[in-house]
């Protein structure tokens, strides 16, 4: 042992005359500062993305009352399946907005794709239930009637507005 003890003796001495206390201090800063930036180095994280995506549940494309609705790719507002209609009729108290917006929706059930009819109900003070907004082949303000913020109230007596409904109008011709 006294070897090992006359070993590390030596060393330590060689290594307080060749630094400082200073020199010391600043190389532990760097390494403390390299241990604080090491998670900001780019790191393949595919397996784990592609494990959280096996695990998430299917989404509900044949529920009216989930905006994972087939029929509510173009959607944004209240659903009125959940607000006392259903996702083609507007709840009692309520009356469809004469103007709407029109999308083209996909469904997966049959493989077509179907042009839908998005009416706003109006009469009531908003639903605050089942808040949905897809905006899938949205077009821009200045092809209002393939646009899904404004309000399509607007030409009602009453232009509260409460829920939308998706009415299907025909199938897609391609």
């Amino acid at each position: 042992m006294p070897s090992l003890d006359q070993w590390f003796e030596r060393s330590s001495r060689a290594l307080a005359q060749r630094s400082s206390r200073r020199s010391l201090l600043a190389g532990l800063g760097q390494a403390l500062m390299g241990a604080a930036l090491l998670p900001l180095l780019p790191i393949d994280r595919a397996g784990r993305a592609e494990a959280a995506e096996g695990k998430k549940a299917q989404p509900a494309v044949n529920d009216p009352g989930s905006c994972d609705y087939w029929k509510y790719c173009a959607v944004d507002g209240f659903l009125c399946s959940c607000c006392g209609g259903t996702s083609a009729s507007c709840p009692p108290g309520t009356t469809p907005s004469p103007i709407t917006w029109i999308g083209t929706c996909h469904n997966p059930g049959d493989g077509r794709d179907y042009i839908v009819s998005y009416n706003d109900c109006c009469g009531k003070t908003s639903c605050g239930n089942c808040e949905c907004n897809r905006n899938e082949r949205e077009k821009p303000t200045y092809r209002p009637s393939r646009n899904n913020d404004l309000n399509w109230c607007m030409a009602n007596a009453d232009s509260n507005y409460h829920c939308s409904v998706s009415v299907l109008l025909g199938v897609a011709e391609k």
